[in-house]
């Protein structure tokens, strides 16, 4: 399976301490340059070091774009988002990694399949890698920042019986 990474599901899990998840439910994770360059610049050290660690390690990789950007992608999307589309669309990847609304109607209307944060944190509570979803939502507001509507934080703990 290729998986195609924005920089939200990758920075997000970098800054709690859960980005191994996504090492033991995909494997290798590949990345546009823009992504790579949002990465750099995050202002978390420990997530920085997290996230230079699975590159060195290779299961976070660079991969170039043979094309360019479509132009509706760079006019709708800023350049990680863009280059994560352009780039699943070029390797024909099977799962894109992506939370903003916006670049989740983008991978719906390109036919791509796609995953976020919390899915992502729902898949490891489902496969027993982590023991609350909830504490994992609560880490995600109070360290990363990261939005959750209260609506969709009901029915995503529903789904795992919290």
């Amino acid at each position: 399976m290729l998986v195609v990474s924005n920089t939200s599901p990758l920075s997000n899990l970098a800054i709690i301490d859960r980005l191994e998840i996504l090492r033991g439910q995909l494997g290798l994770i590949t990345i546009p340059p823009a992504v790579q360059l949002e990465l750099d610049g995050l202002s978390h050290p420990a997530a920085r070091a997290r996230l230079a660690a699975a590159s060195r390690d290779g299961w976070v990789r660079v991969t170039p774009l043979t094309v360019a950007v479509p132009s509706d992608l760079a006019a709708a999307l800023d350049p990680g988002e863009a280059e994560a589309l352009a780039l699943a669309t070029q390797e024909k990847g099977s799962l894109v990694l992506l939370d903003e609304t916006a670049a989740r109607l983008k991978a719906t209307q390109l036919g791509l399949t796609h995953a976020g944060v919390l899915g992502i944190l729902r898949w490891a509570k489902q496969a027993g890698q982590i023991a609350s979803l909830a504490a994992e939502i609560r880490k995600l507001r109070a360290e990363a920042r990261f939005f959750v509507n209260p609506a969709l934080e009901k029915r995503l703990l529903a789904t795992v019986g919290e």
